[in-house]
């Protein structure tokens, strides 16, 4: 598309051989067929969708199966698959590096790797890895070194630590949970006041976040949350603080429905676009641009939306 602006924060790969290998297992990310990608099919998605660089990450399952040498092995041959692709074609492409989490160990040397040798975005990270959510204490080496480079890092949900209910595909609601955990976690962990550096990336509009914002303000107070002094009338400005360093994407999260508790608690700074292709398909991302498009919005927060707030998180995409 002439003209195109966005910047797409969550806009997944899906590399060949990784494809082979999640189906050789009989995996169906979010309870769907693994979708197929290509670069090609990539590029011809953001012309049609107004958007000018797509910042990929690798989806649910990841790349931890029970095995951490694998899982090393296959963090290591996708980050250079991707960057790569981001050395060829740097104006339309970024990416989030995978990590090997719950082995924090292979995570912190992927990490080093694709942060100082492949000049990785960011990093992706899911929810939850094997059952562990990123407050979790045995994950404080990673957020430490994460916050010393004041790296962006991307939090996709994945399948919830439980059996899923037959006849619901994990995607719809489930992944929503997963987010919402996660970032409760961080909170309640004392995280995101020890590793403030990092800037957190929640999808899907932080899942339910906004939607109970003030269940986790009185969560916070209940557990004597550490908060941000914040000179104001409003006595639960500084639980409210928390909530507001957090970014959040909207993919599949820009209707009429989901943006106003969204704009109510996130900074107008720290929300960014998000698609979700390829599991998303080019329909249903043209339908929700057009809810986001229509919806009363001040067109300088749009525009910054589109593009603006990550040209201050990737610096290198600044026009």
């Amino acid at each position: 598309m002439s003209g195109a602006r966005r910047i797409d924060t969550h806009q997944h790969i899906v590399p060949p051989k990784y494809a082979e290998w999640l189906r050789a297992k009989g995996i169906r990310p979010g309870g769907i067929d693994l979708p197929s990608w290509s670069e090609t099919a990539a590029v011809e998605f953001m012309d049609g969708h107004g958007i000018r660089t797509g910042i990929l990450s690798l989806s649910t399952p990841g790349v931890y199966l029970g095995d951490a040498a694998e899982a090393g092995r296959w963090a290591r041959e996708i980050n250079e698959y991707t960057a790569d692709l981001v050395r060829r074609r740097p104006d339309r492409f970024g990416f989030f590096a995978t990590l090997t989490l719950p082995d924090v160990t292979g995570a912190l040397i992927e990490a080093e790797y694709a942060l100082h040798t492949l000049h990785a975005d960011g990093i992706v990270l899911l929810a939850n890895n094997d059952g562990r959510y990123l407050g979790d204490p045995e994950f404080a080496p990673l957020l430490q070194f994460l916050h010393e480079r004041r790296a962006v890092v991307f939090i996709h949900p994945g399948e919830l630590p439980a059996e899923p209910v037959p006849g619901i595909p994990t995607f719809t609601a489930d992944f929503l949970l997963d987010t919402t955990r996660t970032a409760l976690s961080l909170i309640l962990s004392g995280a995101m006041a020890k590793y403030s550096g990092i800037r957190f990336i929640l999808a899907h509009a932080g899942g339910f976040v906004p939607y109970i914002a003030n269940r986790i303000l009185l969560t916070m107070f209940a557990a004597n949350t550490t908060v941000p002094q914040v000179e104001s009338d409003d006595p639960g400005a500084g639980y409210k603080a928390v909530l507001k360093q957090f970014y959040y994407d909207i993919a599949l999260s820009a209707g009429p429905a989901a943006l106003p508790s969204l704009l109510a608690v996130a900074e107008p700074d720290h929300i960014t676009y998000g698609s979700d292709f390829p599991f998303a398909p080019p329909p249903a991302v043209a339908f929700i641009d057009s809810e986001f498009e229509n919806y009363p919005l001040d067109e300088a927060v749009r525009a910054n939306i589109d593009r603006g707030n990550c040209e201050t998180l990737f610096p290198r995409l600044k026009v």
